[in-house]
């Protein structure tokens, strides 16, 4: 269920410390905003689940932990090329002690694996280094270039509640394709229609959007519960994170941090 998750990571607390991190960060949003395209509520509903904005980035030896998992083999080659990123990291100035956090490989404030870092973190305040530990400035143009290289389309919201008609046909709106990625979760989505043939099917959004806006429908703890009208823009917090719950969450998250 949706709602023991929310209570997790879309807390009172969790909403006030995001608010209080915007508010902190005011000054660098535009510049952001207007390189990237993607909203600053959004940008911290991601550091927030991620490392609860900074309090805790892990402190597991990344090296250890990639070579571990390499060596498990499961999914060696991936960990394999994700040491050799790290060495490239280390090469930048940091330290063995320096390179800590999760058991996974993932490290900073936005938890980016070594080839994530290498490839998208992103000097924020000009200072000539990308410090995704502890600069705020890079924390959040790292996650905002990560969103807009994922293909995020600014403007758009991730998604908005919907009503949803008694006896709407279900079946008649299922997806038929299947995603070469993330298959289990894009499968309980719905095919994609714009928000005028939702419309037309009895399908309310329950915020304005364009009537040309491409959206699938979702409800998360299944039928006759809430539902949503999903953008492309979901998509891209799935690239983060490809979990149904986890991308509700930060879209609520940010919601509640704009609000």
């Amino acid at each position: 269920l949706l709602a023991p998750y929310l209570n997790t990571h879309v807390n009172p607390a969790r909403v006030a410390r995001g608010r209080e991190m915007f508010a902190a960060t005011r000054g660098i949003h535009s510049r952001i905003e207007r390189e990237y395209g993607v909203p600053i509520p959004v940008i911290m509903a991601i550091w927030g689940h991620e490392t609860n904005y900074g309090s805790y980035k892990g402190n597991f030896d990344l090296s250890r932990s990639l070579l571990t998992l390499a060596w498990e083999g499961r999914r060696r080659e991936l960990f394999e090329s994700e040491f050799i990123a790290l060495l490239k990291v280390a090469d930048k100035g940091y330290s063995r002690e320096q390179l800590v956090g999760s058991w996974a490989g993932a490290f900073g404030n936005p938890q980016f694996l070594p080839s994530v870092y290498l490839r998208l973190a992103t000097d924020g305040d000009g200072d000539g280094r990308a410090d995704i530990f502890n600069n705020r400035a890079d924390t959040l143009a790292s996650i905002a270039r990560y969103f807009k290289d994922a293909g995020w389309r600014s403007g758009q919201p991730w998604g908005v509640r919907a009503y949803v008609p008694d006896g709407f046909d279900w079946g008649a709106v299922a997806s038929k394709a299947q995603s070469p990625v993330c298959s289990r979760v894009h499968e309980r989505h719905s095919q994609w229609k714009t928000v005028a043939e939702w419309r037309q099917l009895g399908v309310q959004p329950q915020e304005s959007l364009p009537a040309n806006t491409m959206a699938s429908l979702f409800q998360p703890d299944g039928t006759g519960k809430p539902a949503w009208l999903l953008t492309a823009n979901y998509r891209v917090i799935l690239e983060y994170n490809c979990s149904n719950y986890y991308a509700m969450s930060v879209g609520l998250l940010a919601d509640e941090i704009a609000r």
